[in-house]
């Protein structure tokens, strides 16, 4: 109950986050240190959303609140391919909020190229997304697992801010 109090409440915040950081976005590139924490903790939360949201439903199936349910082990019995699954959602959904925010709308027409722009920092970014889902998926991630993934993110925001600068 504890896991999903704190879900909730990460949640809550995470969406005020969402919105001061999308609504500061011009202005928020002008400050380098300032962009490049907001990008970390922008990152640093939305894995820590991921990270607890699974940690719950490990937490509640484990117990055997699904008794007599057989697809609620399903996830636990296949961590990587639903890892995997759930990543590309996050990254895909994360490029088209991303398409949003520049264009307005999602220009269908525009994607490829969006995309294939994004995928350096997709891919930087998406390898702890699957790291942290496949560790709690298999009940093994410890400290030192999370220290890897947030320096990952960390290296991932100072990427992300000279690609911005790159292409401002």
């Amino acid at each position: 109950m504890l896991l999903g109090f704190a879900f909730l409440v990460l949640l809550f915040f995470s969406y005020f986050e969402n919105v001061f950081f999308f609504q500061i976005l011009n202005t928020l590139f002008q400050n380098q240190i300032l962009a490049f924490l907001m990008i970390f903790i922008h990152n640093v939360t939305v894995i820590s959303l991921i990270l607890l949201a699974m940690t719950f439903y490990v937490n509640l199936v484990a117990q055997g609140i699904f008794k007599d349910q057989k697809y609620e082990y399903v996830i636990l019995e296949h961590p990587r391919t639903f890892a995997a699954l759930f990543t590309i959602i996050i990254v895909f959904l994360s490029i088209l909020r991303a398409a949003t925010l520049v264009f307005g709308e999602i220009r269908v027409e525009e994607l490829p190229k969006i995309l294939l722009i994004s995928a350096p920092i997709a891919i930087i970014e998406g390898f702890p997304i699957y790291l942290t889902i496949k560790k709690t998926l298999n009940r093994t991630i410890s400290l030192k697992d999370l220290a890897y993934i947030y320096g990952i993110f960390f290296v991932a925001a100072v990427i992300e801010l000279s690609f911005i600068r790159l292409f401002m």
